[in-house]
């Protein structure tokens, strides 16, 4: 490709929405341009990267044995109604309708679809195992969309699902689709960790996200340094304390504390350490009846360390709490007999149902609200003041220092991307859209479903989140959208520069090199700077001066200058560069 023929569209400045850095950057350089809310035109350079990313997924799905195929953008809602996501998906689903007055979905994703081209096909145990992708568009109609291609409404995504005939097959397809994984986030050159994840309602162990590792991240990472842990933060356990619990040795005193709501506030006039303090959240479940109506409401109250926040997700798998809301402000006021702010176990005005997070079971001398306006009790203690706890869970995130729950070492955390996720989905779409074949015993049986995604047009913005300078750009030679630049200077002033440039080139595209020369005569310091900025990790220089002396300039988009490059080896040179066969 010559830069003449290409389009090349760069800005020196960013819009002004463009907050993260790979919005910025993808909009400097021309990969991206906007045409809506969330929702962007793939620019000839940004598409080169798209095209990469997808090659080297199609490459690994394939050597993995799926089987690509691809499902239509706009889908029946007849499908979606028949496993209810059509009515329970929030407006994320784009519902639409056609002339006729029929109800279609814009796809976000395609369980519905794969699970009704099997249930046609799959007739037998003898077919299974099957598993079939697609790199599709995508649809989900988010209320904020922002960050450019993090989080737009329409993306790009490789989706993939396995059919098994039983749970231990399902599982040797999920550890292959993993193993998977691991080779194309290698292949992409970034650094990622594949973390363990919740399974949310369906349960198990069998799902895991791939985090690409950055600093803007919007994910929290937990691992442990000395192991190979690592979990999302709704997944990690945070360990019981270790030894007994101290003895009580304060008295329970009510204690003034005027204008102070939050633990920070309490232990700051107390003088006290944070984690003494107790917050108290109020949550609530409700009893429906047959029109959707709430007949009866529970409500309950959770205990925290007030240096510890809660985890939704944990919380959730409580029995008794798996769709709990937070209460209202008169739900509080009827059970506490106060606002919240000064909330606490003792003195309620209606029983609730207690649920103590490990830390707090382990507490003594402990301080919470005392349920009356401007006042807390101090000197609290289970078993004196309260009866010990019926029910303790881990209802908080962890934080770095905990215990890493396989026992070796202290927990760490960091910021992530998620660009992939693997996961384990059981027979949930199976039985509610009667996807069956026959057994060996001959009888009907439910397919074990897997599904597994990579986000195609999230990764190439993770990766610049991970690889940029104040320059730009710093692509990975696997997904840059092209590998070596060319930039002789002035060539229409030096025939020998232009000859040196166009052998080269020719050079280099014969040995199978991307390669991109430019050859629009800008100025050296426009012409550096545009290739700075899109992020093209190789470039060569040729100047009349250098090559008079039978030399060329190469830097690479991490280095801090060039070097020098004898012209008649530069070939060979830039074959070792990128891992290639050289004549030598």
């Amino acid at each position: 490709m010559k830069a003449s023929q290409f389009f090349i569209s760069t800005l020196k400045e960013a819009p002004a929405d463009a907050e993260v850095v790979s919005h910025q950057l993808m909009m400097r350089a021309g990969l991206i341009k906007k045409l809506g809310a969330g929702i962007y035109n793939y620019m000839p350079m940004g598409l080169r990267v798209i095209r990469k990313v997808e090659a080297i997924v199609r490459e690994e799905m394939n050597r993995a044995g799926a089987v690509e195929m691809t499902m239509p953008v706009i889908q029946p809602a007849e499908l979606w109604q028949e496993t209810g996501r059509f009515d329970k998906m929030g407006p994320e689903l784009l519902r639409i309708k056609d002339r006729h007055g029929r109800d279609f979905v814009v796809q976000p994703t395609s369980e519905e679809v794969i699970t009704d081209v099997m249930r046609q096909d799959i007739k037998s145990y003898k077919q299974l195992p099957k598993n079939l992708y697609q790199i599709q568009t995508k649809f989900r109609d988010e209320r904020r969309p922002r960050f450019g291609l993090m989080r737009g409404r329409e993306f790009i995504m490789k989706d993939a699902y396995s059919f098994d005939r039983d749970q231990e097959a399902a599982k040797a397809s999920y550890q292959v689709m993993a193993a998977a994984y691991r080779r194309i986030f290698d292949r992409f050159g970034l650094t990622y960790r594949a973390v363990a994840a919740d399974s949310g309602a369906i349960g198990g162990d069998l799902s895991e996200e791939f985090q690409v590792i950055a600093a803007t991240g919007e994910d929290a990472i937990v691992y442990c340094p000395g192991s190979d842990y690592a979990a999302n933060m709704e997944k990690a356990e945070a360990l019981a304390p270790q030894g007994t619990r101290k003895a009580a040795s304060q008295a329970m005193t009510k204690t003034a504390t005027p204008g102070k709501a939050t633990c920070a506030e309490v232990a700051e006039l107390l003088a006290i350490p944070l984690e003494t303090t107790v917050k108290s959240l109020v949550l609530a479940t409700d009893t429906l009846d047959e029109t959707g109506k709430a007949v009866k409401t529970q409500v309950w109250l959770l205990l925290l360390r007030g240096d510890h926040d809660m985890n939704e997700v944990k919380v959730g798998k409580v029995p008794g709490l798996a769709d709990f809301r937070f209460a209202t402000l008169p739900e509080i006021e009827e059970h506490f007999g106060c606002k919240p702010g000064y909330l606490g176990p003792l003195n309620l005005q209606k029983p609730v149902k207690l649920v103590v997070d490990r830390e707090v079971a382990a507490l003594a001398d402990w301080v919470c609200g005392a349920n009356e306006a401007d006042f807390h009790i101090t000197g609290v203690n289970w078993g004196r003041d309260l009866p010990e706890p019926e029910l303790v869970a881990d209802l908080r995130n962890v934080v770095a220092g905990d215990a890493s729950p396989d026992g070796k070492g202290a927990l760490a955390i960091e910021r992530g991307i998620e660009v992939g996720h693997v996961f384990y989905l059981g027979t949930k779409y199976s039985r509610a859209m009667n996807a069956t074949f026959l057994g060996e015993n001959g009888k009907p049986q439910f397919m074990e479903m897997g599904c597994y995604g990579i986000g195609i047009t999230r990764l190439p913005a993770a990766a610049i989140e991970q690889n940029h300078d104040a320059k730009g750009i710093i692509w990975p030679d696997s997904i840059a959208p092209f590998t070596v630049v060319l930039c002789p200077i002035s060539p229409d002033r030096f025939p020998d520069v232009k000859a040196a440039a166009d052998k080269l080139y020719g050079e280099l595209l014969a040995a199978g090199v991307d390669v991109i020369l430019d050859d629009r005569n800008e100025r050296p310091g426009a012409m550096f700077a545009d290739w700075e900025l899109i992020g093209v990790p190789h470039r060569v220089t040729i100047g009349d001066r250098a090559l008079k002396e039978g030399q060329l300039e190469y830097q690479h988009r991490r280095d801090a200058e060039s070097s020098k490059v004898e012209a008649a080896a530069a070939l060979d040179f830039l074959k070792g560069k990128l891992g290639l066969p050289t004549s030598s």
